[in-house]
């Protein structure tokens, strides 16, 4: 279940069905192809220890992105598709974005002795996603009105 669904907002309550196990299939499934596609981001571009981990903070940056994009468009393009944010947002970008690796790269690249790469990695991160999240959004808004004219 959603933990940012407002049972009292009965519009919100369509994303509730009798059974999980449709949302649950959907966020499997998008789940599967974030992670898929994360690792083999990750494969394709690894990093050495002590060295800015430069595949993660790119896969971060752009789910972020991408997930304010997303929000936009299932909340004022395509309202009524229930199993959209469960499987693009939780599954797909969820799966896709990793900011648990993020954590075990920043201690790992302060152990491997490259504390300032970590910090600025930490910062750049943090910053980074935040930014992507909002330009993500703000962007698919303009789009959004101007088609809209």
């Amino acid at each position: 279940m959603d933990p940012d669904v407002d049972l009292h907002v009965p519009a919100q309550r369509a994303e509730l069905r009798p059974s999980p196990w449709p949302v649950l299939g959907a966020i499997s499934a998008g789940g599967a192809i974030g992670a898929l596609s994360r690792y083999g981001v990750a494969l394709a571009w690894p990093h050495a220890p002590g060295g800015f981990p430069w595949s993660t903070f790119v896969i971060n940056v752009t789910g972020c992105l991408l997930i304010g994009a997303l929000m936009v468009v299932v909340t004022e393009v395509v309202t009524g598709r229930p199993l959209l944010r469960p499987f693009a947002g939780v599954g797909i970008l969820g799966g896709y974005t990793t900011f648990s690796t993020y954590v075990v790269d920043v201690h790992q690249t302060a152990v491997a002795g490259a504390p300032w790469t970590a910090l600025g990695y930490l910062a750049a991160t943090l910053v980074g996603a935040l930014l992507a999240v909002w330009t993500g959004s703000a962007l698919t808004s303009a789009v959004v009105r101007r088609v809209a004219r």
